[in-house]
Parts: structure tokens; C-alpha cells; sequence
């Protein structure tokens, strides 16, 4: 199956939580979408592995995502390695997207920055073909545009995507992940991600960045390569 996107999260709430609302309204027109999660989130304070693998199954249905992986990387303790670009570099031979999403570059979490480089850097060695990959079964392939999400900590994004028609959506999907987010009936400790403030938060932050584009609530990325156009129209 050949994906139009396939999106990359440290963590299984990482892709919703930070672009749940493009890829739902990528779905809705027309665009096949895959999710691939590095880690199970084990380490996390809230919920269980076995617990968590459901509700990325769920978000994922939500979402409308065409498949979701989970590269079963330590939590908190994956390393930048041959052994997991390799895992990486499958993964994007397998669906040969046209884009690629990971995290942030850096962040509170230091997954996040971990994984963006593995991602970032797998990118590129997925095309060469002297790489070889699943006994040589998967050929070579790059995809054309590689992109970040923001994630806690602030960077200045470089595009805002409008996700001002797929807000409930996106809440929706995020909200899949019950163990991890504000659910008063919990008798789990709190975290910074399971707190109401957060919840709230998502909305305000969607505003905030929507607001600087003229959207009602907007999702903000970062490029790695500087995208070209044919036409200055193009960048509205």
C-alpha cells in the first residue's frame, strides 16, 4: 500500500496531540495516511502499555488512518542507532509516502528530539539505494517533503496548517488516549498532559496559532527543506 502520508510519533499520543487535526482533514479529502508510533510509551506515569496500544488503535480509527505501526523502541531509552534508522527506513520503503511528519526538533521530552533526527536522517538514507533493506525486497525511496510538528515547547513555525472545520475531531482523537489525559474519575497521579489546564490549553493553543494565518484554529509545522513553488499563489 502506497500512503500519501505516513507521520512518526515518539510517543502514541505525540501525532494526535500535535497533528491529529491535518491528518483527519487530509483523510476526509481523499489523502491515505499511516501512523507509526517509536514507542509504546511504557515509562509513562498514567495507563499501562496494554492499555495504551488500544487507544492508539482507536485514535488511529478516528483519525481515518489506513494503518498504524508501533516500532517497539524503549521509552525514554532509544538510542540514535544503525539498528533503528533500519527499523525507520523500512517503514518508509514499505508505504513510500510523498510526506514524511516526525517531532519537534527539540522539546521538554527528549524522545521527541531523538526521534525527530532518526526520522529526519532515516529520510534521507531511505533513498539511497546501496542501503538495503528487508533482504533487499524494499526498494529505495525518499520522500518529497519531510516536515515537524511543535509540540511543548515553543518553536516559530514556518507554515499553519487550518484545522478551523476538524477541531472536534482532533479533540476527539486526542482524547482517545483516556489514560493519558484529564479525566476527573482517575485515581492515577497527575501529570503536565493530564491536567484540565492542558485539555484547555489544546483549544487556546489551535486559537493562538490559527489567529496568526486568519484561521479560526490552526495547527503550526516546520520545514526541513525549503518547499518551491511555480506560482506566489501557491503559498495561500
Amino acid at each position: 500500500m502506497k500512503l500519501d502520508i505516513l507521520a512518526f510519533g515518539a510517543h502514541p499520543d505525540d501525532i494526535e496531540i500535535s497533528v491529529g487535526g491535518m491528518l483527519i482533514s487530509e483523510v476526509l479529502q481523499g489523502k491515505k495516511v499511516g501512523l507509526v508510533d517509536l514507542t509504546r510509551g511504557e515509562m509513562g506515569t498514567r495507563g499501562t502499555p496494554e492499555i495504551r496500544d488500544i487507544e492508539a488503535k482507536n485514535a488511529a480509527e478516528i483519525i481515518g488512518a489506513s494503518v498504524r505501526h508501533n516500532l517497539m523502541f524503549p521509552d525514554g531509552m532509544f538510542e540514535i542507532s544503525n539498528e533503528n534508522k533500519m527499523a525507520i527506513i523500512e517503514m518508509i520503503r514499505r508505504y513510500q509516502p510523498d510526506i514524511v511528519i516526525t517531532n519537534a526538533p527539540s522539546d521538554r521530552h527528549p524522545d521527541h528530539g531523538r526521534a525527530a533526527q532518526l526520522v529526519v536522517e532515516s529520510c534521507f538514507l531511505a533513498g539511497l539505494e546501496k542501503i538495503k533493506s528487508n533482504n533487499g525486497e524494499l526498494k529505495a525511496w525518499r520522500p518529497r517533503g519531510v516536515y515537524q510538528y511543535v509540540q511543548f515547547y515553543h518553536h516559530q513555525p514556518h507554515f499553519i496548517y487550518d484545522i478551523s472545520d476538524v477541531l472536534e475531531q482532533k479533540l476527539e482523537c486526542v482524547l482517545a488516549h483516556r489514560s493519558q489525559f484529564y479525566d476527573p474519575a482517575s485515581n492515577e497521579p497527575e501529570t503536565v498532559i493530564s491536567s484540565q489546564h492542558f485539555k484547555e490549553n489544546l483549544i487556546a493553543r489551535a486559537s493562538e496559532f490559527g489567529m496568526q494565518a486568519g484561521f479560526r484554529y490552526g495547527e503550526p509545522m516546520l520545514v526541513i527543506r525549503t518547499p518551491g513553488v511555480k506560482s506566489i499563489s501557491n503559498l495561500f
